[in-house]
């Protein structure tokens, strides 16, 4: 997918995925269901760009031609999974999750870790929507949907 101008892509819809680096089978797979979902409406997607969730996302989204972007903890960009468009080094460790979020129009949650936690904690502090699917059961303030048909609906009412 070609990206003619930075306007072009600064206008374009970024989702946020946050989920564990060390997810279950389901999780995982649920995380490449949701990245297809993105990659079919060309959304950004936009994680930490390492394994597990992050991966599995951008794997799905990659496969359908959308642009994925990897906010790394390290310094290093060959340390993005593969799936990676443009990873970014930031050297910043966890304290990347807060570049995760406010880049991110919406954020979608799966899976729990506490990694996951804290950007859920950032999001909220920063007034991002987010969806949860299979996540933290905490009373906290999150879309919770219980299908990636019902969060895909969702999240289209909030794309541009």
């Amino acid at each position: 997918m070609a990206v003619r101008s930075f306007v072009e892509l600064k206008n374009r819809f970024f989702v946020g995925i946050i989920g564990p680096s060390k997810p279950n089978k389901e999780i995982y797979q649920l995380a490449y269901k949701v990245g297809k979902e993105i990659g079919k409406r060309k959304w950004i997607l936009i994680c930490g760009g390492l394994k597990g969730v992050m991966e599995a996302a951008a794997k799905g989204a990659k496969e359908e031609g959308t642009l994925t972007i990897g906010i790394l903890p390290q310094i290093d960009k060959s340390s993005a999974n593969p799936y990676i468009d443009i990873p970014i080094a930031t050297g910043l460790n966890e304290a990347r999750n807060l570049a995760i979020v406010l880049t991110s129009d919406i954020i979608i949650a799966l899976g729990k870790g506490y990694g996951t936690l804290s950007e859920i904690a950032f999001a909220l502090k920063y007034n991002k929507k987010i969806f949860g699917l299979k996540t933290w059961n905490k009373d906290l303030p999150i879309i919770k949907v219980k299908s990636i048909k019902e969060l895909i609906k969702k999240i289209s009412n909030l794309a541009y």
